[in-house]
């Protein structure tokens, strides 16, 4: 848009001259404006292509006065997803780096290595201006380690999401340098995953460019308030950032590593901070064998304990048994509470209750984690009442806890094996316990000395539970407003459930002995249950509403509105069918059905059809995220007639050899338009003049291109090349285009915008017009 690739380009330009008139002398600024055009492939969001032109990155380069081989990169991105501000994503980091700049060349200290500052305006359009910078420009070639600022949230400390590939000197970096270290490679391998719906630019730099760098979201504000992706709203705290990236910048930019990066690709590194004081960094390899030592430990500790007993009475077959009907009957409880957690989060979505907690974290905590305690409580009293009549309570807790300390001794084995670095959290949960047992030197059969015992026990315990419970919390606080836009085929609430159970399990699992040294467990087994059954009836009868508009903490129901024009062709150019409507996509798995008492005629009636002959099932999808948003609703509409509309036609078709035809096309249209490729039966993509030369197809089979171009662009120019049967009476291609006009006179049609009105104020509705056409060839 004009202010994507006008005005925010001006002031960022106005900006960095007023810093360069205030540099010293022992700095140099170089500014440069690129206007790249490419296009690539990912396996992102079930795979797709993407082509760019002539979009806009703005480029400073800090050089020391005599200059530098080498150099560090800096990048935010100063483009917002359509319709919002992006003051957080991620404006408050491009603020960031100008601090940064201004700071770095006003100092007299001079630099040993330059620090590009890359200002990307199209990382919303997926990556786009960084796979243009990496890939293009001259002076990406001296980079050699790069720190990507992201945000996804409103406030709170930046969190290193992902390092490397394979650098530990650049945690070691972070280490040393940052002044609130906030970092985890628990949040590196869950992002690494896929299970979070997200990609920034540190994919870029790392697959197209091969530099290692360091990711912060990967140094993100995602922890305090994130239920807002895209916000005006930013809070001072988030500005601690500045702190550390100029701090790790001075550090690299300083630092005789730079030069040599590559050679010190060695290893991953386990790292993790502790409650934002410092942070903890080994490298993986020495993770490994402390993993393996503690696990060889806690098995010798077990061994020598259960085939050597030194219970009068008990004999090695009889502790054996034991020990093993103990660690049954705990992953027995566990399976248990899993599935009777799992039943209530399907009860409460199908009756629509779903996401209750989303505004109200605590509804969570008392529905889903008093249920799972209580299963956990009931199974264990049960088994001490009716399996375990006549057995000494004390020699069930020892045995509980032996159980226990294995099944974590194996997670740790088995998880070590992995190669995964999180690794070190069943490492805290053998060594703590294992250590605390074995410094009481009493067994539980002892009389007396029961505070001692409880209050050694707890000591050792306290490192893994207090550091457990820190995690868990920073990881609720990432996936909880991700449930608001997982899509419409993912229950949250099964997630969240999930998620709790296994957090309870992890904190019962060294508590679970004490349900067979006391007494009763009635009173607890009430109180919990009585909690559950008041929550669920309040969950029940619809108080707790998921959805908020509260200033100081929205919660908001995301909600597209596309108003489309689409036009089927056949195999003669002819149009055989044409439609205009409303195309709708909630965000999260309640679709629209608090929306319908606020705009009636949005309600299960106009549930959207799927053209099965048309790719994409024939909607003009932005991005190919169809499996994601199964339930859509199609209001009808008036037609749309854009003043700029596109222009598409066949230049060639050409017979190539092998049996393979060649069809080249031209398009022109607006900045933003999606092209869908389906081969018929019999039909085979082979080669197309995108990416690497190599089509990648979607989840499904279909092919997606996403397409984006500046304020100025020529028309595009592409063709496809298809292995094609000999005879072919209903053409070898379905090809269709969807135009999308998200910003000028095009954006919204008055329907459109009559119709955004009336949407509560608790939404976050995001329109745009439309244009879908098919032709087959």
């Amino acid at each position: 848009s004009p202010e994507n690739e006008v005005l925010a380009v001006n002031y960022l330009l106005e900006q960095i001259r007023a810093i360069e008139r205030e540099s010293t002398d022992a700095h140099k600024i170089s500014v440069d404006i690129q206007r790249p055009t490419g296009s690539f492939s990912i396996d992102f969001l079930g795979g797709f292509t993407s082509y760019y032109a002539n979009i806009t990155n703005v480029i400073v380069k800090l050089d020391p006065r005599n200059g530098a081989e080498y150099a560090v990169l800096s990048n935010c991105h100063f483009d917002s997803v359509p319709n919002t501000p992006g003051a957080s994503d991620d404006a408050v980091s491009c603020a960031v780096m100008l601090e940064i700049l201004s700071t770095l060349s006003k100092s007299s200290e001079p630099l040993q290595h330059a620090v590009i500052f890359l200002f990307n305006g199209a990382e919303e359009n997926i990556l786009q201006a960084s796979h243009g910078f990496i890939t293009q420009h001259e002076w990406a070639k001296s980079i050699r380690a790069f720190i990507n600022l992201e945000a996804a949230g409103v406030g709170g400390k930046e969190l290193v999401f992902q390092t490397g590939p394979e650098n530990p000197w650049l945690v070691q970096a972070y280490v040393v340098a940052a002044k609130h270290p906030f970092a985890s490679v628990v949040a590196q391998e869950i992002f690494q995953s896929g299970i979070i719906p997200a990609d920034t630019d540190f994919r870029i730099y790392r697959d197209f460019g091969n530099v290692p760098g360091m990711f912060s979201e990967d140094m993100s504000m995602c922890i305090l308030q994130p239920f807002i992706f895209i916000t005006r709203r930013l809070f001072c705290s988030s500005l601690c950032e500045g702190d550390n990236i100029l701090a790790v910048l001075k550090y690299l930019a300083t630092s005789d590593k730079l030069a040599k990066s590559f050679e010190y690709r060695h290893g991953n590194v386990v790292f993790f901070d502790v409650l934002g004081l410092f942070v903890v960094a080994y490298p993986a390899r020495v993770g490994t064998i402390m993993n393996y030592i503690t696990a060889a430990t806690a098995f010798l500790y077990l061994s020598k304990k259960l085939l050597q007993p030194k219970t009068r009475g008990k004999s090695t077959i009889h502790n054996l048994k034991n020990f093993f009907t103990a660690f049954g009957l705990t992953l027995i409880s566990w399976v248990c509470t899993l599935v009777t957690v799992l039943i209530v989060a399907v009860f409460v979505s199908v009756i629509g209750r779903s996401l209750s907690w989303y505004t109200h974290f605590y509804v969570s905590v008392f529905l889903y984690g008093t249920a799972a305690v209580a299963k956990l409580v009931l199974v264990h009293t049960l088994a001490k009442k009716f399996f375990y009549k006549n057995t000494n309570e004390q020699y069930l807790g020892d045995t509980f806890f032996d159980a226990s300390l294995m099944i974590w001794s194996l997670a740790l084995a088995m998880i070590t094996r992995m190669g995964l670095c999180s690794a070190f959290i069943c490492m805290l949960w053998v060594a703590f316990p294992l250590l605390a047992k074995l410094m009481i030197h009493k067994e539980f059969s002892q009389k007396g000395a029961t505070m001692k015992f409880v209050t050694m026990y707890m000591l050792g315990m306290f490192v893994p539970y207090l550091y457990m419970m820190y995690l868990s919390w920073t990881v609720f606080e990432m996936f909880t407003p991700i449930m608001g836009r997982s899509g419409s085929e993912i229950l949250p609430d099964v997630v969240l459930a999930g998620f709790i159970v296994v957090i309870t399990m992890i904190l019962s699992s060294y508590f679970i002995n004490f349900i067979y040294l006391v007494k009763s467990t009635k009173t607890t087994l009430i109180t919990l249950t009585t909690v559950f059954v008041v929550t669920l009836i309040l969950v029940c009868s619809g108080i707790f509403f998921p959805y908020s508009s509260d200033v100081a903490n929205p919660k908001p129901k995301r909600v597209f509105l596309q108003h489309t024009s689409r036009r089927f062709h056949d195999l003669g150019g002819n149009v055989v069918k044409s439609d205009s409507g409303i195309w709708i996509n909630g965000f999260d798995y309640n679709g629209i059905s608090h929306i319908t008492p606020h705009v009636p005629e949005i309600n299960d009636t106009i549930r959207t059809p799927c053209e099965e002959q048309a790719p994409f099932c024939g909607l003009p999808w932005i991005l190919p995220v169809h499996f994601m948003f199964r339930k859509n609703w199609y209001l009808p509409a008036t037609e749309i007639f854009p003043k700029s509309p596109i222009h598409f036609k066949v230049l060639s078709k050409e017979l190539m050899p092998w049996n393979s035809v060649r069809l080249s096309f031209e398009l022109s249209g607006p900045s933003h338009m999606s092209l869908y490729v389906r081969p018929h039966e019999g039909s085979a993509l082979s080669k197309w003049s995108l990416g690497d030369g190599t089509p990648v197809a979607s989840l499904g089979g279909d092919y997606f291109v996403f397409y984006s171009h500046g304020l100025q662009a020529t028309p595009w120019h592409f063709w496809v090349e298809l292995t094609a049967p000999e005879k072919h009476p209903d053409g070898i291609v379905s090809l269709a285009i969807a135009a999308h006009y998200f910003f000028g006179e095009d954006q919204k049609s008055p329907q459109l915008y009559a119709l955004l009105e009336r949407f509560p104020n608790w939404t976050f509705s995001s329109g745009w017009s439309c244009t879908y056409d098919l032709f087959v060839f």
